[in-house]
């Protein structure tokens, strides 16, 4: 296995929708290590994002981007993030972490999974927005692949 890395920048501003998922490909699984997200300008309005397992992966997503090998030695990965969808991610049932920003200003998140959270085939997990998200995110993740 190796580590490979990707960041960019959300386009989704809705309530209760995906703004970033990372998906596996049909023949292999993979592990998020870890997963930032920040913001700057913070509106005073409560702002509320999640980590979770999308019940539905995301359908026909949109200019998909394949993760990057830390090591350029590595073979190139098959995990790609998306930011929209012609059918996005739905509700996870429940989430494994969230972080809620409730006054104006910067902020920023980092979650680690030491063991690696496993993204089996064909699947995915979703940065899920409970609240409206006037502006975008700065998003990084790292996985095991």
């Amino acid at each position: 296995m190796a580590l490979y890395s990707l960041g960019t920048v959300t386009t989704g501003t809705g309530i209760a929708v995906a703004v970033w998922e990372i998906r596996s490909s049909s023949t292999d699984r993979a592990r998020l290590l870890k997963i930032a997200h920040g913001r700057t300008a913070v509106p005073a309005a409560t702002y509320i994002i999640r980590v979770g397992r999308p019940a539905a992966i995301g359908v026909t997503p949109t200019s998909p981007v394949t993760f990057i090998a830390d090591d350029p030695a590595d073979p190139a990965g098959t995990v790609q993030s998306a930011l929209a969808w012609g059918t996005g991610p739905t509700d996870p049932l429940s989430y494994f972490v969230g972080h809620r920003q409730g006054t104006a200003g910067i902020f920023q998140q980092i979650w680690s999974f030491p063991r690696g959270l496993v993204i089996g085939v064909s699947s995915s997990i979703v940065l899920w927005s409970e609240a409206a998200a006037s502006n975008p995110l700065d998003v990084f993740a790292q996985i095991d692949e």
